[in-house]
């Protein structure tokens, strides 16, 4: 740690952003976000590093929002939470799977058991997800992919792989 970024992360930095931006003294930013001017000083000093919420807390003065962005810059959306992609216990499917509404017969992991086909479910091949995110992927961004060749088609890529399982 040092004093002027955290991990990388300026926190230092954007503290005395705030400030700045707001003109707030230490004794102001403190009294606005309900927290010592101590403590606004040892966050400044790089000496203590806030919570989350108590950064979020003090990014509000100046009207500035804590956000995730990916590696060019562009913010990431967080994912939406819906109800009806639950399970028959409420549970949530696991993130990293793409969940698939009124499943084709086939697109089931347990079709070859014979059990009967829920409203919703995944894949649960991590190979076949990413041959068909690839895919999905370079179809959506047309512009930007013109010059290069299409990722295998994943329903051909499936019945050339599925024997090997």
């Amino acid at each position: 740690m040092t004093a002027v970024e955290v991990d990388g992360f300026p926190i230092v930095g954007l503290v005395r952003q705030v400030r700045r931006t707001a003109s707030f003294s230490q004794r102001e930013l403190a009294k606005a976000t309900g927290v010592s001017q101590a403590t606004v000083s040892r966050i400044e000093a790089g000496t203590v590093i806030p919570s989350l919420a108590m950064l979020s807390r003090l990014l509000r003065p100046a009207e500035f929002w804590l956000v995730a962005v990916d590696e060019d810059g562009r913010m990431v959306v967080p994912m939406d939470d819906w109800d009806d992609t639950r399970d028959g216990a409420g549970r949530r499917y696991p993130s990293h799977l793409d969940t698939i509404l009124d499943p084709k017969p086939g697109e089931w992991w347990a079709d070859q058991y014979g059990l009967a086909r829920p409203p919703e479910t995944f894949h649960r091949d991590r190979e076949h997800r990413d041959v068909m995110r690839l895919r999905s992927q370079w179809e959506v961004r047309a512009m930007k992919n013109r010059h290069v060749p299409p990722p295998p088609d994943p329903d051909v890529w499936w019945l050339l792989h599925r024997h090997l399982d």
